[in-house]
C-alpha cells in the first residue's frame, strides 16, 4: 500500500517554506497489523431526496455492527461547522467537496471507513477527491444513488424543490443548476426499485473488495 510521505525541501501550501508535512511513527501498516483497521472512502452522490443520508447512515450502523471503524459525513451537517462559511455558488461548491474530500482522506488513512453524503454536482470536482485518495494509495468508492428527479421531488423531505420551483431558490441542483451524473461509478443504487437493505448490502460488498477483505 502507498505511504503518503512528505519532503521538507518542497515548499508547502501557497509557496510557503514553513509548511512541511510532519511523518508520525505509526504508520497506515501498523494500524492495520495492531488494529485491523483499514480505510477506505465512500462518496454518495445523487440529487437532493435521492437517499444518500438514509443509506449511508444505515451502512454506517451496518459496518459498525460488524466491528469497522466507519464515520459518516453529512452534507448538512459539515455545514453546521467546517463548512459554515460556505454559500452554494459554484466557487463554493468547489470548495466544499474540497475541503470534505481531504477530511475523508484523513479519516480513510488513519483506518476508518469515511462515507459522505453530499450532491456533489459536479463531475470534475468528485474526480480530484478520486485522484487525491489515488495519490495517497487510498481506497474510494463513487457510488452514485440514482434516483429521477422526478421521484426525488415527490419525496421532497425538506420541501427545498417546492421553494426552487417557487423561485424561493435560486441555483437548485437538478431544477436550474445540473447535475452531472457518474460516468462509470463502482456502485449504482437505483433507490426507487432499491430497497434500503439492498442498498446496504451493495455497497458492504464493494467496501470488502476495496479494503482488500
Amino acid at each position: 500500500m502507498k505511504k503518503q510521505t512528505g519532503n521538507p525541501s518542497e515548499p508547502g501550501p501557497q509557496g510557503s517554506e514553513n509548511v512541511v508535512w510532519h511523518e508520525g511513527q505509526v504508520s497506515r501498516d501498523d494500524r492495520r497489523a495492531k488494529l485491523g483497521a483499514v480505510g477506505a472512502t465512500v462518496w454518495m452522490t445523487g440529487l437532493s431526496g435521492s437517499g444518500k443520508s438514509t443509506i449511508a447512515s444505515a451502512l454506517e450502523q451496518a459496518l459498525i455492527e460488524r466491528g469497522v471503524f466507519a464515520y459518516r459525513l453529512d452534507g448538512d451537517n459539515v455545514r453546521h461547522g467546517l463548512n459554515a462559511n460556505l454559500g452554494f455558488n459554484a466557487g463554493d461548491r468547489e470548495e466544499n467537496i474540497r475541503r470534505i474530500g481531504e477530511v475523508a482522506k484523513l479519516f480513510a488513512d488513519a483506518g476508518v471507513v469515511a462515507i459522505t453524503s453530499f450532491i456533489s454536482p459536479y463531475r470534475a470536482d468528485r474526480e480530484r477527491v478520486r485522484a487525491l485518495h489515488a495519490d495517497a494509495g487510498l481506497g474510494f468508492l463513487e457510488v452514485f444513488v440514482d434516483t429521477p428527479i422526478e421521484v426525488c421531488e415527490s419525496r421532497d423531505p425538506k420541501g427545498l424543490y417546492k421553494k426552487a420551483r417557487a423561485g424561493e431558490i435560486r441555483g437548485f441542483t437538478g431544477i436550474d443548476d445540473p447535475y452531472e451524473a457518474p460516468a462509470s461509478p463502482e456502485v449504482t443504487l437505483p433507490t426507487a426499485e432499491l430497497t434500503i437493505e439492498r442498498s446496504v448490502e451493495r455497497c458492504l460488498a464493494a467496501i470488502e473488495r476495496v479494503r482488500g477483505q
